[in-house]
């Protein structure tokens, strides 16, 4: 079946319920993804590229199982940083090895003061808070507080899901 007779939403739709447990562990996904679906991969990629476009995906990244790499630790350090940076200094902090995952969120005024959250995996809490001083080392005087939350069970994390 070749990419033009499909309705392209219709191969989005397949595209996404294909992918909703990832993309196959090999060396061409997308090739692999394209035979499976009866198109060829430069369509699949083409799919891809358009449904990020339009935000009908935000991304497509690798989510290590962390528990099975060792790292049992996992922090969510939030840190109180002036609002005017905060696009500098979460990217400065998102680009660093030892944070997965870092993003912007609201202040809940009186109580909660953070705004910007990084989170950082280690083998054990002691290495996770030696990691988030070193980010608060870098960070010097733009920091007013931080903070590190740990997980305390594990929650299945999924993307999008859609049915058949």
């Amino acid at each position: 079946m070749s990419a033009d007779v499909i309705n392209p939403a219709e191969l989005d739709r397949r595209i996404v319920m294909a992918t909703q447990a990832g993309l196959p562990l090999d060396v061409r996904p997308y090739h692999w993804l394209a035979a499976e679906l009866g198109v060829d991969a430069e369509t699949v990629m083409e799919r891809f590229q358009g449904m990020l476009a339009d935000g009908r995906i935000r991304r497509i990244g690798v989510v290590p199982n962390h528990y099975r790499l060792g790292y049992s630790a996992n922090g969510m350090s939030v840190w109180d940083v002036p609002d005017e940076d905060i696009r500098a200094i979460g990217k400065q902090v998102g680009e660093l090895d030892i944070v997965s995952h870092c993003y912007h969120r609201p202040r809940r005024l009186p109580d909660w003061h953070y705004n910007l959250f990084a989170m950082v995996h280690g083998h054990s809490q002691a290495e996770v808070r030696d990691k988030v001083k070193q980010i608060a080392q870098l960070l010097g005087d733009k920091v007013r507080q931080y903070d590190v939350l740990f997980s305390t069970r594990i929650l299945k994390k999924t993307g999008l899901r859609i049915g058949g």
